[in-house]
């Protein structure tokens, strides 16, 4: 495992050290995290958001159907 120097704002750093303390790990393991959340995504997972956010949208083609042409058209 790499080490790396971060520069942070000296409140962000004791923000960061007290929630690692309350949720009991280091803030090295909470920075580690978050990146993992942020960068590494599940493979597919964006395509679970994506349907899921379809499902809750109210929205409809009606009865338009719509050609393999059209689609890439669009």
């Amino acid at each position: 495992m790499k080490n790396i120097t971060l520069s942070i704002d000296d409140d962000m750093l004791q923000a960061g050290r007290e929630y690692a303390r309350i949720h009991k790990m280091s803030f090295n393991v909470l920075v580690r995290k978050l990146i993992e959340q942020t960068v590494v995504t599940k493979k597919g997972q964006w395509l679970d958001d994506t349907f899921s956010l379809m499902d809750k949208l109210d929205v409809s083609s009606g009865t338009r159907k719509w050609t393999r042409e059209e689609l890439y058209r669009v």
